[in-house]
């Protein structure tokens, strides 16, 4: 009976260590690095797979324009009985062919497609972006308030020795009353703001587990691997954006296409056609009306179309001449929001820069303050206990230097966000969005 209960000894602790070693994995969240969280949000995007599809349809689409030039080739076959005079051609089987030979509105077709085309994947490079912009922002702030709900919780620890210790003076008679209530009021408040980071931090998760499709409880930031952002300016050589030139690629299309369709009412056209049929009479009296009958008939040509009155033609071409300065405004606009977004986003950098600025000042006055309050606690401030002296600090100042330099941490950590989220949007708007992504995608996971 010792032996088994020895026995059972020995195995217990074995059996759960290995049952939470099993376990962990499933507990805890993993760290997620910012470079797969940006591929699995474009691999998941609906956007993406829309001008995926999109650029699937250019490309069948000036295919289709091309092919025009490629003789076709269909057999069939119309196999019937009549009685009397033959209504139609007893065709047993047959075979024909047909292409265009010369067409001056078909080129100008086919430029038309390879500028949608073109078009096409540009708006697929430019949703790629816009998705990557959207996915990175999102981390970088699940990032920053994730580190500003730990610099909480450290508050919230602050706060509660804090009351504790105006409890005591209270009790004491040391401090009144609302010294006490004041120090409560601040234990509820860093509570609130803890319960709302911690709302925040849940939302921007389950924001990524959106773009992303992984479950929200699997993400977790990892600071280092996002790169630094760089601080471009407005007149560091500015790019087109890729939704800029897709519009203007749009636009160029368009404008093939009308002068296309403008050609079809004024110019000719020329096409090639072969017909083979191999006829019965077995099955109808085609003989008795006809002299002449063979089973085995060809007939090839070309056939030359010269328009001279086509009022729907010249309709059509009116349409597209429309639809054509359409694009081409609708393209200068987008021009024109874009730079006033860049004068915009220019002015706010120079602002946010000075905020990040001023607040990471104040975290560091802070931290030399909480270290000045730290070494007085221990040494003492050095001049006496005389009339006139400056008092002794308290160990309730203690807890409000670290709940002032957390706040003021949290702050630096709030201006940074901004601007980083400031950054990514200029770095779009001047068209240097991709080189910020090679680096990221440069980065080892």
């Amino acid at each position: 009976m010792l032996t088994s209960k020895r026995t059972v000894t020995q195995i217990l602790p074995r059996v759960i260590i290995g049952l939470a070693l099993a376990t962990a994995p499933a507990l805890l969240s993993a760290q997620v690095s910012l470079r797969t969280i940006v591929e699995l949000a474009q691999q998941n995007s609906s956007s993406v797979k829309l001008a995926q599809a999109d650029v699937q349809k250019a490309q069948a689409s000036l295919d289709q324009t091309e092919d025009a030039y490629i003789p076709n080739f269909v057999i069939g076959s119309q196999i019937g009985y009549s009685h009397g005079f033959p209504t139609g051609q007893p065709s047993v089987g047959s075979a024909s062919m047909q292409s265009l030979v010369l067409s001056y509105s078909q080129r100008q077709y086919t430029k038309s497609a390879r500028a949608g085309l073109e078009a096409a994947n540009l708006y697929l490079k430019d949703a790629r972006e816009q998705v990557a912009l959207d996915a990175s922002t999102t981390y970088i702030e699940l990032d920053t308030v994730s580190r500003e709900l730990a610099a909480a919780r450290q508050q919230e620890s602050f706060a509660a020795d804090l009351v504790r210790i105006e409890q005591q003076r209270t009790e004491a008679g040391v401090d009144p009353l609302s010294d006490l209530l004041q120090a409560q009021l601040t234990a509820a408040q860093l509570k609130l703001k803890r319960l709302h980071l911690e709302t925040r931090t849940g939302t921007l998760a389950k924001q990524l587990a959106a773009f992303t499709g992984m479950p929200p409880d699997s993400i977790l930031a990892d600071h280092a691997s996002i790169p630094e952002i760089p601080a471009v300016t407005a007149g560091e050589a500015p790019r087109s954006p890729l939704g800029i030139d897709a519009a203007n690629a749009v636009a160029r299309s368009k404008q093939f296409q009308t002068r296309g369709d403008d050609l079809a009412w004024r110019r000719p056209q020329i096409a090639f056609g072969a017909v083979y049929n191999y006829d019965s009479n077995e099955l109808n009296s085609y003989s008795t009306y006809y002299n002449h009958f063979t089973p085995n008939n060809v007939s090839f040509g070309l056939q030359f179309t010269i328009p001279f009155f086509d009022f729907a033609l010249r309709a059509k071409a009116k349409v597209s001449a429309a639809d054509a300065l359409r694009s081409k405004v609708e393209a200068e606009q987008a021009q024109r929001q874009n730079d006033v977004q860049i004068a915009t986003l220019s002015g706010s950098l120079r602002e946010l820069d000075a905020l990040a600025e001023i607040a990471s000042l104040k975290q560091q006055i802070a931290d030399a303050q909480l270290k000045t309050v730290l070494a007085q606690l221990e040494l003492g401030n050095g001049s006496g206990t005389g009339q006139g002296a400056t008092p002794q600090l308290t160990p309730k100042a203690e807890q409000q230097a670290r709940i002032n330099e957390r706040q003021n941490y949290e702050d630096a950590l709030d201006a940074g966000f901004d601007l980083s989220k400031a950054r990514l949007n200029l770095l779009r708007a001047l068209g240097h969005m991709e080189d910020w992504l090679n680096e990221l995608h440069a980065k080892p996971q």
